[in-house]
Order: structure tokens, then sequence, then C-alpha cells
């Protein structure tokens, strides 16, 4: 392991600017939709987002992402659990027992000995797999707007050919005129924006042993292959695989995972990871150090302090067209990090399938890939 000291220091220049809002693809669509729906506080959840980023740029020093977890924030806002009764208390509950669970990883070594069961090839696989699903996504929701999606996302290849210029940036500006020119009233109400200073209150008084039991069995256990998968592994082997001089460690992503949990849900946030694809949207666009996370982690803050009142506004000048370019470039690079898998045909067809059922669930792709791989060792697979 690297010293800590020794280790580049973070970088605040145009590059790292620019790949700080490389993920914004999964960032705000997951946000608007807890505000929206399940009428959850901005101000909290931001300013959980916003110290995680913070402080994982300045301990890891990579572009290291946090980013809602997905199998729960789907959840969350599904009609089905809407019509259970599920509200914003079971998320700041799913958010405590997460932090909860992953220190209980931590601490143990429980989750560091788990990974250590994955086989390259299947790990592999899972990260070609979420890259082919994030641009899946991306590719919907480009198909609002196929015609403007289409001549961005050419706009944008072009660009990242052409490294003087930040492609996210210009993205970001064609972005925002798209918004104004779509949409006559943004302007004005983005001219009535009043900025308010809030502090998040403490979420932990108000939770009943009924939220923290929901939370726990309708949201945390659910979510957990794919955390594990994605946001433990994948990340792993992703920031190594990119940044060898500035290596991280199993137990200290389960470590992370479980603290900035429970400061999240001490203030009535949601539940976090550190999905690989939100590493792989930071780089595609040239973030290389915690630079663009610390960059991006201060947007969130301030705008969770001042602006969370208004954040349904602010978050109407990124139309789905532009998110769907950014999640669809962050996928490519995540799939390009799988490039590098055996030669023996067995372990291509571990890597491949394996990504056939990680497009699927990353729970039931890490199972299959270790199953796979142990096959293909015992000579039961004929290929």
């Amino acid at each position: 392991m690297h010293d800590k000291s020794t280790r580049p220091p973070n970088r605040f220049d145009l590059p790292e600017w620019a790949g700080a809002f490389g993920d914004l693809g999964t960032l705000i669509p997951f946000v608007a939709a807890y505000v929206s729906i399940l009428k959850m506080d901005a101000n909290g959840l931001l300013v959980a987002f916003g110290v995680s980023l913070i402080v994982a740029g300045t301990i890891y020093r990579t572009p290291f992402p946090v980013q809602p977890m997905k199998a729960i924030g789907a959840a969350a806002v599904s009609q089905t659990m809407l019509a259970a009764g599920l509200g914003a208390a079971a998320v700041v509950g799913a958010a405590l027992t997460t932090g909860l669970l992953w220190l209980f990883l931590a601490v143990t070594g429980l989750g560091r000995q788990v990974a250590s069961w994955v086989p390259r090839s299947a790990l592999l696989g899972v990260v070609m797999g979420l890259g082919f699903s994030f641009m899946l996504e991306g590719i919907r929701m480009m198909s609002t707007s196929p015609w403007i999606a289409g001549l961005l996302l050419a706009l944008t290849l072009v660009l990242l050919g052409r490294p003087r210029v930040p492609a996210m940036l210009v993205l970001l500006v064609i972005g925002v005129l798209i918004a104004l020119t779509g949409q006559p009233d943004l302007m004005r109400d983005l001219g009535a924006l009043k900025p308010e200073f809030k502090v998040p209150s403490l979420a932990w008084g108000s939770l009943s042993m009924s939220d923290l039991w929901v939370g726990f069995v309708l949201l945390t256990l659910p979510q957990l292959p794919l955390t594990f998968g994605n946001a433990y592994v994948a990340i792993t082997e992703e920031n190594n695989r990119l940044f060898p001089d500035r290596p991280v460690t199993e137990r200290a992503v389960a470590y992370s995972t479980g603290l900035m949990n429970l400061g999240s849900s001490l203030i009535g946030g949601i539940p976090m990871c550190h999905g690989a694809g939100g590493m792989a949207g930071h780089v595609q666009f040239g973030a290389r150090t915690g630079g663009s996370s610390i960059i991006l982690g201060s947007v969130l803050l301030g705008a969770g302090l001042f602006l969370s009142a208004s954040i349904g506004t602010v978050f109407k000048m990124f139309p789905p067209s532009v998110l769907g370019v950014i999640l669809f470039m962050a996928g490519l690079q995540l799939a390009l990090g799988s490039r590098d898998s055996g030669t023996e045909k067995a372990d291509r067809f571990v890597v491949l399938a394996t990504a056939a059922f990680a497009i699927w669930n990353v729970g039931a792709a890490v199972l299959f890939g270790i199953l796979a791989h142990q096959a293909s060792q015992r000579g039961w697979l004929r290929l």
C-alpha cells in the first residue's frame, strides 16, 4: 500500500472541473425522484452527498464517486412501494441500517473474505455488464429527443479526442441552452431564485422501529448484492486499475460506505454507495484526482445549504437528452475497463456470460461468475 503522503496531490484545473460533472446522469434523476415523489427534503439529502464527496476526494485522492443506491431508489419510488405506504422515513431507516451493515462487514473482515471468492473473469464480467446497463439507460434517456441527443453524442465523441476542449463543460452549456429554449418559463423561474441558508435537522430521533425494520427488509437487503458487486468489488478493481499509485482496499471502501450512510441518515439523507460507473463517468470527461470529487461535493453542499427549496427548478437546466449522453459515455468507459480478459475460451465465456447476467441483476451475476469459473477450473465446461 502506498503511503498517503506520497500520493499525487489533488488538482482543481479545468479537466478536473469538467470531470466533476461526469456522474450527473445518475445523480440528478434519482435525487429528483426522491424529492418530487417521496417529498424528501433536499436539504439533508444534498448536504450528505456534498460532505461525502469532499471527504472521499480528500482521502482517496482519485475521482472516487458517491452515488444514490439504485435498487433502493427504484424500489422507493415505485408504485408498488408507494401503495404499500413506504415513505421518506423508511428510506432514512434504510440509510441507517445500510450504514450499520457495511460497518459490520468492514469490522469483521467478512466483506473482504467474500470478495476474495470472486474470480477475475467474473469481476471483469460484472464491470462489462454494468457498463452496458449504463449505456442502455443512457440510450433510453436520449430517446426523448433522439436527433438532438445523437448530435450531442457525436459532438462529445469529437471533443473527447481534443483534450484541450472540455467536452463536459461544452455539453452542459448546450444543455442549459436547450432547456431554456424548450421551457420558456425557466428563465423567469431561475431569476426568481432566492438563496436561503438552511442547516439540516437531525432525523434519527423521529425514526420508529417500524421505519428501521421496513427500510432494512424492503430496501437494504435487496440492495446488498448490487452494492457488493458494483460499489465494493468493482469500484476497488476500477480504482486500482486506473490509479495503481493510489490503491484502495475493500475494507476501506466498506468503512467509507458504512460511515457515509450513517452520516446521511443522521440528517435525513438517502442510502449512498461508491458505484464504479460514477468513477468511469468522472474519468471519461477528464478527472484524474480527487479534486473532481471535491468540486462536485462543494457544488452539491452549496446547493443543499442555500438552494434546497428550489432544487427542482435548478435540475430543469439539465434535459434528459444531455444526461443520457453523459450516462452513455460513462457506461462506455466502464465497459472498456473489462477488455483485458484472459485468452482462454473458458475465461472469455465467464466474462461474457457474467456480463449478460449483470445487465439484469448484479448479485446474480456475481454468483453465476463464481460458479462458472469453478466449473471451468474443474473441467466441467466443454466450450
